[in-house]
């Protein structure tokens, strides 16, 4: 089975996580502290996503 998310992803999330507990990691929109892990994960991914990793679609509604 192949995986689901390249390198690019694993390396960009790892990037956030060290910021996000650093408390450097600031949301694009409002540019607020980011406090929980989940929304740290998503800007990863969204990050990978912008520089063409391999990521799946995000599933919002």
């Amino acid at each position: 089975m192949a995986r689901k998310y390249g390198k690019k992803a694993q390396r960009k999330v790892k990037e956030t996580m060290r910021e996000y507990k650093r408390g450097e990691l600031r949301s694009g929109g409002s540019g607020k502290k980011v406090t929980s892990r989940k929304q740290a994960v998503a800007i990863g991914l969204s990050k990978a996503r912008r520089e063409g990793g391999k990521v799946p679609s995000s599933s919002r509604k």
